[in-house]
């Protein structure tokens, strides 16, 4: 017989009963019943029930095992009495009563406990991960991403696609966020950088002729954290392709998204048609560049109905280029109670509260009631009704100004109306591309003109749109995937065309010079004959947080930092040696109080 298991802990079953087995785990449970020890016995595969009595050789032995010492026993499968079945167990048919039992490790107090679902602060859980991995949602968590991954890779290579290994020291490249530096002990005074992302690399391999790359890549990014996303690594499908188009893209990444959606979801329905959205129509719809679509309602402009009006607020304010007022339509939400609800979030939110019109039945017709209504009469208001498509219970509210100053809020207020007025179907996926994003954006206080989103793009006009339009008004094709309000995906057919990539990079300030220190290896390579190209990067983490159904992306990642970047379980960040300083050539200043 093997030295540790004769079989895992879920494979025993009533065909075994009699059989002579061994088996090794963690004892997840133990419990006394009248001098019988019950012990739940715990490996990677699942649970099975072992017993000592009295008359068991080993039985003071068993007496003296604890939670989570690891043990190997020796026994003869037993069948369970009817009534003591277990079906919620693929073993729940029969038990192992113990002959023998070897202790392979013991374990100290535990600082939380793997039985039970008991909430524990997340740093405790952080430093102890080893043990907090070994919890039944965690670990499930764990290998529906490895399973997730092996899909991908599967469906990936179904069309025609290689993988390939892109590295993890390169040269610092700005990509919209902080580099994590490497310094050089053969070059002191110079640094390397772990990468953000593969860009270069893998347009680099599209030059190179390789026609279709994948990689389940890891990316690099001195971030900030928020719940879904991590603050220092985070792993990706990174792709590209030669010779296609945007649609190209959609068309061969969809299937694989649906496909692993559709095998991991749970039986929730994934939508089959995504709709392609502008960026414009998003932050004027929803308010947001990534916008739930579960939730079905959609903003409105209705600055038509406020210009002139007695409500002096908004009347004012559209005296202003470039204002408006917006319409958050709410079903069902015709209650002064609610409207006072959501007029308070606005006001959390930094705006000054929210206006608001509700409908209801006095009896001899429909009312509108709320301060907004009884300022611009009843002719406006019936107007903005008809316009929004609402009745009786239902309710509108406005928000007012530039549209950059309060969309952000208007997007929250959107969700937030569609979780409580129960709006937001929460049992199924909802995937949108939006498209159209503009190349360029103007800092509103200093005027200069930015990218404002991949300044690797190839804008939709080419050259003609650089030399004939406002550049604020230049769209590059440029897309991002949303699902259930998170960004799973962000791409771009790129700009491989280097007088092409000057004249973009000098619209937002960048002479050629810069450019060629900067991207230099890139530019050059696409003066050697470079094809059009374009691809995307779906993250990983966000797509398996999504099919988990949690809100944490840490409860996804195997060993992740905490909120301050920190890991709590072998001491990273550390302080470096003065010999390892010494042989780099660096030196540590203190911070400045």
């Amino acid at each position: 017989m093997h030295a540790y298991r004769s079989h895992t802990c879920s494979e025993l079953n009533a065909s075994n009963v009699g059989d002579t087995v061994r088996l090794s785990g963690w004892v997840h449970r133990v419990r006394d019943h009248g001098g019988i020890l019950f012990i739940d016995l715990r490996d990677h595969y699942g649970i099975t029930q072992v017993l000592a009595d009295p008359d068991s050789p080993v039985f003071k032995d068993v007496e003296k095992v604890r939670s989570e010492w690891v043990i190997r026993i020796d026994g003869t499968v037993m069948a369970r009495s009817p009534e003591l079945v277990n079906p919620k167990l693929p073993t729940g048919e029969v038990e192992v009563f113990i002959r023998d039992l070897e202790v392979l490790g013991e374990a100290a107090e535990l600082p939380l406990p793997v039985f039970g679902d008991q909430e524990y602060p997340e740093e405790t859980r952080l430093k102890y991960r080893f043990i907090d991995l070994r919890r039944e949602s965690l670990h499930e968590n764990i290998m529906l991403r490895s399973k997730v991954v092996s899909s991908i890779r599967r469906r990936m290579e179904g069309q025609g696609f290689n993988e390939f290994q892109t590295p993890i020291i390169t040269a610092s490249s700005p990509e919209g966020a902080r580099d994590f530096l490497v310094p050089s002990r053969l070059h002191p005074g110079k640094f390397y950088a772990l990468p953000q992302a593969p860009q270069q690399f893998k347009q680099l391999i599209m030059v190179a002729g390789f026609d279709k790359y994948f990689q389940i890549a890891p990316c690099f990014r001195d971030e900030d954290p928020r719940a879904d996303r991590s603050p220092t690594d985070f792993y990706q499908l990174d792709m590209e392709m030669s010779f296609v188009s945007q649609q190209d893209v959609f068309d061969t990444i969809e299937p694989v998204l649906k496909g692993v959606m559709e095998e991991f979801g749970g039986g929730r329905p994934v939508n089959q048609e995504w709709p392609q959205i502008s960026y414009k129509d998003a932050a004027l719809w929803y308010g947001s560049d990534k916008p739930d679509l579960r939730n079905p309602i959609k903003m409105q402009v209705v600055s038509e109905h406020f210009a002139g009006s007695g409500f002096k607020i908004f009347a004012s304010l559209l005296e202003n280029e470039g204002t408006e007022v917006r319409a958050i339509p709410a079903p069902t939400g015709g209650s002064r109670k609610f409207c006072d609800r959501m007029n308070k979030f606005a006001q959390q939110e930094g705006l000054p509260g929210m206006g608001y019109i509700f409908w209801r039945d006095q009896g001899e017709g429909m009312e509108a009631a709320g301060p907004l209504a009884k300022n611009i009469g009843p002719e406006r208001t019936e107007a903005i009704r008809q316009q929004l498509g609402l009745g009786v219970g239902d309710a509108a509210f406005f928000l007012g100004g530039k549209p950059s100053a309060f969309e952000g809020v208007a997007g929250r207020a959107r969700n937030v109306i569609g979780e409580e007025l129960g709006l937001t179907d929460k049992d199924k996926f909802e995937f949108c591309w939006i498209v159209d994003f503009p190349m360029y954006e103007k800092d509103e206080e200093t005027g200069k003109i930015d990218f404002s989103h991949n300044p690797f793009s190839m804008p939709q006009g080419g050259m003609a749109d650089f030399e004939n339009k406002d550049p604020l008004d230049i769209l590059g094709y440029q897309y991002d995937l949303a699902c259930n309000g998170y960004e799973l995906i962000s791409g771009a057919i790129r700009n491989h065309k280097p007088e092409i990539m000057y004249k973009a990079f000098e619209i937002a300030g960048y002479p050629a010079e810069e450019v060629d220190k900067r991207f230099g290896g890139m530019v050059n390579a696409f003066t050697y004959g470079a094809p059009p190209h374009g691809g995307c990067a779906t993250g990983i983490d966000r797509l398996v947080m999504l099919l988990a159904d949690e809100n944490n992306i840490r409860q996804v990642i195997m060993f992740p930092m905490n909120q301050r970047a920190e890991d709590l379980m072998l001491g990273g960040p550390s302080e470096p040696t003065n010999e390892q300083l010494r042989e780099l050539g660096l030196r540590v200043l203190p911070q400045e109080s």
